[in-house]
């Protein structure tokens, strides 16, 4: 997929949300996908990345470039989200604020999740070690997941409980790219 297509894929998520003021966790997420996109000794890798330190540190988001991060990702609002550099996320993400997607070293479940397309991850949901989770999967704010998620489920609480539900997603999740 080239740059503008994923630069188009993540604009369209967002819809006619906001018009010529765009917000700092947007403008982060061009910076990301462009940081991402050019190698890291260029001229413009360089400068992308200079430019994505100074917007984490403004915006709170910290998503190393390396991570996989499939198109149309959509950050709500600005705030403190932290992903791993080894996690996967898949296709037509939400993920909130508060957000930590990190690796857990040692285990049953070592190593660092991967992430369906059409999931929901609510503000200060944490999402720990080698586990799966499947597509059209909604995780309630504040869940706390260490264990593989079968798609079309929600998560609650802490610890997590899943509940099976046919278009878990249906509601929270717009403008499908």
């Amino acid at each position: 997929m080239t740059l503008n297509e994923l630069l188009k894929s993540d604009k369209a998520r967002y819809g006619s949300v906001f018009g010529l003021n765009k917000p700092l966790y947007y403008k982060w997420q061009i910076c990301f996908r462009k940081a991402s996109f050019y190698p890291k000794k260029s001229i413009r890798g360089i400068y992308y990345r200079l430019k994505l330190k100074i917007l984490s540190e403004r915006s709170g988001i910290q998503i190393p470039t390396d991570t996989c991060v499939g198109e149309g990702l959509f950050l709500g609002h600005n705030g403190r989200i932290i992903i791993n550099s080894k996690a996967r996320i898949g296709k037509n993400v939400n993920i909130a604020t508060g957000v930590t997607i990190g690796k857990t070293n040692r285990g049953d479940r070592a190593g660092t999740p991967v992430i369906g397309n059409k999931v929901w991850i609510g503000t200060n949901a944490i999402i720990v070690g080698g586990i799966s989770i499947g597509d059209d999967v909604m995780i309630a704010p504040g869940a706390y997941v260490n264990f593989d998620i079968p798609a079309h489920s929600i998560v609650l609480g802490n610890p997590g409980k899943i509940y099976f539900r046919e278009h878990a997603t249906e509601g929270y999740i717009n403008n499908l790219v």
